[in-house]
């Protein structure tokens, strides 16, 4: 079977569809590789000059074996700008396999540019609702709730009224008044270094906003990114010295602090 052992060294985009066929796809194409670099999935190929003419640009070695386990993880996904996660995630943690300039554009498609359809929004919205959501909350405000997180996903901007709106969502979601406006009590979810509560949620929310309109205004570029992996990899080493300790508090999010993988 061909495997990443397969791969030594470089190779020309007629190589990468080579190596797809071996691997057992055969409907890649020319055409398909250039597509998937523009959408990031692959990177830009390195030009090489000679005197006289020039050869076929190269994909390194690790663009190749990146193609093969996008080839494989397409199977799982039915959508092409969920598969841009798979070269985010070892720009996130692997040097060498993907550059800051191709994790853009793979940004870019994983956000769609802001127009998302409104059956992702939804999904996320609706997941959301199955972590917080109150089993005594009613089908009105529940059905508020996905509305509202939706159109936010889905790129509708957020205003000082419509932060109002969102924390009224999720405070009825989270604490109906039916069980919490008597006692006055604050509900918090997960373990108690980490509580998830009504403003925590709310901050969840805007923050997810904050990137999708910063993308939409073109404001993501590589100096940004460089930043956030560096965040990123600082905070989550230190997260995860404490994970299992938070999953063993988390209670009914205990799925939120599962060992991340690819």
């Amino acid at each position: 079977m061909y495997t990443w052992e397969s791969i030594t060294g470089p190779g020309t985009i007629d190589d990468l569809v080579a190596d797809a066929h071996a691997a057992g796809h055969p409907g890649m194409t020319v055409r398909r590789i250039h597509d998937w670099i523009a959408k990031g999935l692959l990177d830009q190929p390195r030009l090489r000059t000679r005197r006289r003419g020039s050869d076929k640009a190269e994909h390194s070695a690790n663009q190749r074996r990146l193609l093969l386990l996008l080839l494989d993880k397409r199977q799982q996904v039915t959508r092409l700008d969920s598969l841009a996660q798979v070269p985010l995630a070892m720009w996130l943690w692997w040097d060498g396999y993907v550059p800051t300039r191709q994790a853009q554009r793979a940004w870019i498609t994983w956000v769609g540019r802001g127009r998302r359809s409104q059956e992702v929004a939804r999904e996320g919205a609706v997941g959301l609702l199955e972590q917080v959501g109150h089993q005594l909350a009613t089908p009105t405000a529940r059905a508020r709730f996905v509305r509202i997180i939706s159109e936010l996903g889905n790129g509708k901007p957020l205003t000082v009224r419509g932060r109002a709106e969102l924390l009224d969502a999720v405070r009825d979601v989270m604490e109906p008044e039916s069980v919490f406006a008597a006692s006055g009590l604050v509900r918090a979810l997960g373990p108690a270094q980490a509580p998830m509560t009504v403003d925590a949620v709310v901050t969840h929310v805007e923050a997810l906003r904050v990137a999708l309109g910063r993308t939409l205004d073109g404001g993501v570029d590589e100096a940004l990114l460089e930043r956030v992996r560096a965040v990123h990899r600082a905070s989550t080493t230190d997260y995860l010295a404490v994970r299992n300790s938070l999953a063993a508090e988390a209670g009914q999010l205990a799925g939120l602090f599962d060992e991340p993988t690819l």
